[in-house]
């Protein structure tokens, strides 16, 4: 009878010990990893409600032109709420484009953002087609209709102005960038490598061609003239140095110069009188991306209506939502002399536009 007994005993010890080996191996996360409060079932039913709420997980790697501290609000953002673990790689436009497209057979990113559509455009084919879920709130103007170019913000050129060393000089436009003593004080950037001084080319062909860009070569070979030999590398170079006051005025894009006027800097912004072009630059998801749910992701995240938000009020720029208004000490767009291109001509002459300017730049 005790042996008998004792075996009952055995038999029965060997259930429990089964049937707690089965509730381990289900307290953990999605992972396999043991819940940290397990020992009280709340790390099960707090880990099922993030899976439900839809967490990602893995990793996001970003191509990205735009300054460090301009993105890393945005990143951090979108990290805490997603739990994706993100890799900035940051450089100029024409340098990370270029590295997309070494890339092509095993892409090692997943999202490029920044770049302005004209430089874009030409490139489409690198990129994902992919619709935002936040598109029915983009202004009309601004629409993704292409499939690639998720627009993420709104952008006009602008002269940036160092007021402590301006002095008497009236600077109201492009023609102005003439004057002899600025003769050398000009920040601009190799349009080749940066798409926001590009942008300020077409700008320059059409603004003082009077619509006309091939009657604004003129104006592009005195302008070389004026920039003495000087052609920086890349676009932050342009507002750092107008605000460092290694240069007197700058060619950039609006939020260059911006956040020194916020933050109360010796600068100001110039519209110019000649016509302003103000376009979108944009958010795209690299062709084949190996973390591909969490690029689509990231994209929505961006044109969100919070992160949208974020841009305006933290990071001075213009949203290209409809429910996100611009900041108040920007010059409003109905008050500025808004011109525009043509887009056709812009993206088939892109490469002979910038070879032009670079050799009547050399020339000089």
């Amino acid at each position: 009878m005790k042996k008998l007994v004792s075996i009952c005993l055995l038999f029965c010890l060997a259930i429990g010990l089964t049937a707690c080996a089965g509730l381990n191996t289900t307290t953990g996360d999605s992972t396999g990893n043991p819940a940290a409060n397990s020992g009280n079932g709340q790390g099960t039913a707090e880990n099922t409600s993030q899976n439900k709420a839809g967490t990602a997980t893995g990793n996001l790697v970003i191509y990205c032109p735009h300054p460090l501290e301009f993105i890393n609000p945005l990143v951090s953002e979108y990290e805490t709420q997603t739990g994706v673990k993100v890799e900035v790689i940051a450089a100029g436009t024409g340098e990370l484009l270029k590295r997309v497209e070494s890339e092509q057979d095993n892409p090692l990113g997943d999202i490029f953002w920044g770049g302005s559509l004209s430089t874009m455009k030409p490139k489409m084919d690198l990129f994902e087609n992919y619709q935002s879920a936040n598109e029915e709130f983009v202004q009309d103007t601004m629409k993704n209709t292409e499939g690639p170019l998720t627009r993420f913000t709104d952008i006009p050129s602008v002269i940036m102005v160092n007021t402590d060393l301006i002095g008497d000089i009236e600077v109201n436009g492009y023609e102005d960038l003439l004057n002899p003593a600025l003769k050398g004080k000009i920040a601009h950037c190799d349009p080749s490598k940066s798409s926001s001084s590009y942008e300020h080319l077409i700008n320059i062909l059409y603004a003082m061609g009077k619509g006309d860009p091939d009657a604004g070569w003129d104006y592009v070979e005195k302008f070389c003239a004026n920039l003495d030999g000087k052609l920086l590398s890349g676009s932050s170079a342009v507002y750092k140095g107008v605000a460092d006051g290694e240069y007197v005025v700058g060619l950039t894009f609006e939020e260059g110069g911006a956040k020194y006027v916020a933050d109360g800097a010796p600068v100001k912004l110039v519209y110019m009188e000649e016509g302003v072009i103000s376009k979108p630059d944009g958010v795209y998801i690299i062709k084949n991306a190996k973390n591909m749910e969490n690029a689509k992701g990231f994209i929505d995240f961006v044109t969100s209506k919070e992160a949208q938000t974020i841009i305006v009020q933290q990071l001075n720029r213009r949203s290209v939502r409809k429910d996100v208004p611009a900041p108040d000490y920007m010059m409003a767009k109905e008050d500025m002399n808004i011109i525009f291109d043509e887009e056709e001509v812009v993206v088939s002459k892109k490469q002979e536009w910038i070879d032009k300017f670079l050799e009547i730049f050399t020339n000089q």
